[in-house]
């Protein structure tokens, strides 16, 4: 059993973000799911990033530290769209981050101002064609980096793994679950 911290996206911790979680907590796993936006959702993508922007990315992302200074042992970390950046942020910093998964969403090492650690591992889901995915980042990023994966799924939907959103993908976020399990399994 592993300590998995689930991170929402921007429209806030969803119905859909919460079933993600309780698929990683069936399969056995101690499931965290923190609330960056204090119990706020979201109806629009456009509304929760403009919700972010005025509290601030660097705020959203220290409210993810705090959500895990409690948690001990080894962490695998999920971040969804906005979740990757207090997601790739602990990472990156705190020893006991075994692993790390992003889900339509990269941030650029550099703009987290440090290299990624040689010993993370990284797992990487995007939509092939979503225009806000990242996809580049996540080539880029996984390109130079033994333990690191990286699975586009047909498609140009941004939250495909939020079975409370219109553009819910079942097939991809089965296969995406699948392939976390593994993941988290062997870190």
């Amino acid at each position: 059993m592993s300590d998995v911290v689930v991170f929402h996206h921007a429209q806030g911790l969803t119905a859909g973000v919460r079933s993600l979680a309780e698929r990683l907590r069936d399969a056995g796993h101690r499931v965290h799911t923190p609330d960056l936006y204090d119990g706020r959702t979201f109806a629009t993508l456009e509304d929760g990033v403009a919700f972010a922007r005025t509290t601030g990315f660097e705020e959203v992302a220290a409210r993810g530290v705090r959500a895990v200074e409690g948690l001990t042992g080894d962490l695998v970390l999920v971040g969804v769209s906005l979740g990757v950046v207090p997601a790739e942020g602990i990472a990156m910093t705190r020893p006991g981050v075994s692993g790390v998964v992003l889900v339509s969403g990269v941030v650029p090492p550099a703009a987290l101002g440090r290299p990624w650690p040689e010993d993370l591992a990284v797992q990487v889901h995007a939509m092939r064609d979503d225009p806000d995915g990242d996809v580049e980042e996540a080539r880029q990023l996984v390109a130079g980096l033994d333990a690191a994966e990286l699975f586009l799924y047909d498609g140009d939907a941004h939250l495909f793994v939020d079975d409370s959103l219109p553009e819910y993908e079942p097939a991809a976020t089965q296969l995406l679950v699948e392939r976390v399990l593994a993941f988290v399994a062997d870190h």
